[in-house]
């Protein structure tokens, strides 16, 4: 056997995806929580899809000490009927000769021993500050146990905790909590049992001397739901603003897109050590302190933004992420990309629409854009990979978030609304790609949006000019738009992607802006232009005098975006007239930075100009003294 430490990297293709021979319905842990060691009894309710069952191999690492395994009640044997290595666990085809009848589950229960303490990766479970937490994902869970450690996998999950009653008084896992009780010996034991299948990244524990602090919800259909915000005991006078977060979040996505909490506790636990940000498990939501503890005598606006932007984030993917996740790794977009776009909103609603639009693009410009001018370009949802890790980057979170947005940009917020709704009624409870999203949209739209599946697939940021102009006689603006992407590394053969550009018109004598018609059809005072070729142009009739266009409003679309022959005077118009916050903002941007050019220029002129007429002194000066000393011999 080829031990994990010296196997070579395995890059992981998404055109290889193939769904597993059999299911997990349903998933028993048992931990039994030590000083030095944890036992993990996991049993797993497989149901063939096929049968007979071909060998099964189950994820896990080098770190799991396999105790035994059963298969449909016999005690299986190693080398004969299963092979471990650093890998993980094959189970051979005559082992699983039992499971005979697709559809009927045969129980696989097997036992390992962990040491959490000596757990450096800090995936799976890990001990950090006297206190037992997990990070299962994307591929920790194998840490904890054997199993098929991929999204699609999803199950019912029991949680059983025993440990040292002193030490860890606080017991959380996922779900709700069925029953708790003394297991003698100083020990105590707790029962969780979450009833929504997930995959297992969603699973968590914690086991830890917590001090809490309790807040109730009350859900639209008048269902109570206790929130418990655990941390350290020093710092449990720090939660109250992230538990207000929370609330405002709970009741914005109810009013939002009808999406009501399922259980009747919510956790949110903070740790010192916790690598990953936040983590949004089923029901117990993992915090880096740092972003859950705030308070306004230590905190600055900033910090109250990320505590409510992550809080509401974490939040938010109990639906779009957990009820509905994603089919494999490669479609990560699909829970990050629709979960950042509804934090944003979110933020937008609980604030100033124009400065959270003006901070989110602000983000995109300065770490999105140029990690896709880079080597590190890749597109938002990756065709391979090799460690998954690699992938939490802002272009599959950011910029996948702009092309949900393009959606609701296209369909407007009722339609939006109505692609979500047919979205978690085609999907709830299943793992899907970022095309069963896209074609929701598009289903519940009577809408084509199959050309903004090539966001999806392609690296690098479009470039998209508009030039326009004004025919007097017939009253028209034509305005043409255009679109190029540089080949890559990751993009060899670009193609033209749907770029929606939203559209005003203003009045160059005015500032207003002007009624759009095109034919027969009134179009108000904005529109949506949909750029899907490498150019293409669209005549607007009625327009009685010059105009200057106001383009890319609201930024409807993640572009390097330019306007021919756009001048400081049209710039001046945008910033003292534009309706559209966004683009006052940018007009004034361009014109400060324009204008701090202009003076940097100046000021190289005249340092130019002053290095030049002392040069031609110092020559002068030679040739003076080379004439005296000519003269004086």
């Amino acid at each position: 056997m080829v031990s994990a430490k010296n196997a070579a990297p395995v890059e992981k293709f998404r055109k290889d995806y193939a769904p597993l021979p059999y299911s997990i319905s349903a998933v028993d842990l048992s931990f039994d929580l030590h000083e030095d060691h944890a036992l993990v009894t996991a049993v797993l309710s497989v149901v063939p899809r096929t049968a007979p069952l071909p060998a099964v191999f189950l994820n896990g690492r080098e770190d799991v000490r396999l105790e035994h395994v059963i298969f449909g009640g016999r005690a299986l044997e190693a080398g004969k009927d299963y092979e471990v290595d650093g890998e993980g666990l094959t189970l051979s085809a005559e082992a699983l000769a039992v499971a005979s009848e697709p559809g009927k589950a045969v129980p696989l229960e097997m036992r390992v021993r962990i040491e959490p303490q000596h757990n450096s990766l800090l995936e799976g479970l890990y001990k950090s500050g006297g206190m037992f937490c997990t990070q299962c994902e994307a591929e920790g869970f194998r840490g904890i146990t054997y199993f098929p450690d991929r999204p699609d996998v999803m199950a019912v999950y029991s949680t059983r905790i025993e440990a040292d009653k002193a030490l860890y008084p606080v017991l959380l896992s996922n779900g709700n909590l069925m029953e708790s009780g003394d297991g003698g010996e100083g020990r105590h034991w707790a029962l969780w049992r979450d009833p929504f299948p997930k995959p297992c990244y969603l699973f968590a524990l914690v086991a830890g001397k917590l001090a809490l602090k309790e807040a109730p919800f009350v859900t639209s259909s008048g269902e109570r739901v206790a929130l418990k915000f655990y941390t350290a005991p020093r710092d449990i006078e720090r939660v109250d603003f992230a538990i207000a977060c929370l609330q405002r979040a709970m009741k914005w996505d109810e009013d939002t897109y009808g999406l009501k909490y399922d259980l009747n506790v919510f956790h949110v636990v903070a740790v010192d050590d916790f690598n990953m940000g936040a983590m949004e498990n089923k029901s117990l939501n993992l915090f880096n302190a740092k972003l859950v503890l705030c308070r306004p005598e230590e905190a600055t606006d900033a910090d109250h933004a990320r505590v409510e932007a992550v809080v509401g984030h974490e939040y938010f993917h109990n639906w779009t992420g957990n009820r509905v996740t994603c089919r494999d790794w490669f479609q990560l977009t699909l829970k990050e990309g629709l979960t950042v776009y509804r934090e944003q909103e979110f933020g937008a609603d609980m604030g100033s629409r124009a400065v959270q639009r003006i901070g989110d693009v602000v983000r995109m410009r300065s770490a999105q854009f140029p990690e896709d001018a880079g080597p590190m370009a890749h597109p938002v949802r990756p065709e391979s990979y090799v460690k998954m890790d690699n992938f939490y980057t802002t272009t599959v979170y950011e910029k996948g978030s702009e092309v949900v947005r393009m959606c609701e940009t296209m369909l407007g917020k009722p339609g939006f609304r109505k692609g979500m709704d047919l979205y978690f009624e085609r999907h709830d409870g299943h793992a899907v790609t970022c095309d069963d999203f896209v074609d929701a949209m598009a289903d519940a739209n009577g809408a084509d949006l199959s050309s903004l599946k090539v966001w999806y697939g392609q690296a690098g940021t479009p470039e998209v000019t508009l030039r326009h102009e004004y025919d007097a006689v017939q009253q028209r603006v034509t305005v043409t738009l255009s679109q190029t992407l540089k080949p890559s590394k990751a993009s060899p053969s670009p193609r033209p992607a749907l770029v929606p550009v939203r559209l005003a018109l203003l009045d160059r004598s005015s500032g207003r802006a002007v009624p759009l018609s095109s034919g027969q059809k009134r179009l108000g005072s904005e529109t949506v232009l949909q750029l899907t070729e490498a150019q293409q142009s669209w005549t607007f009739d009625g327009v009685s005098g010059p105009v200057v266009p106001s383009a890319l409003r609201n930024f409807s679309a993640p572009v390097r975006f330019s306007v021919a022959g756009q001048s400081v005077e049209d710039l001046a118009l945008l910033l003292q007239h534009d309706t559209d916050a966004f683009n006052r903002w940018d007009a004034g941007q361009t014109l400060a930075k324009q204008a701090v050019l202009g003076v940097y220029d100046q000021l190289r002129a005249a340092e130019g100009a002053e290095e030049r007429t002392l040069a031609a002194s110092r020559a002068l000066e030679g040739e003076a003294m080379s004439l005296v000393h000519a003269l004086s011999t």
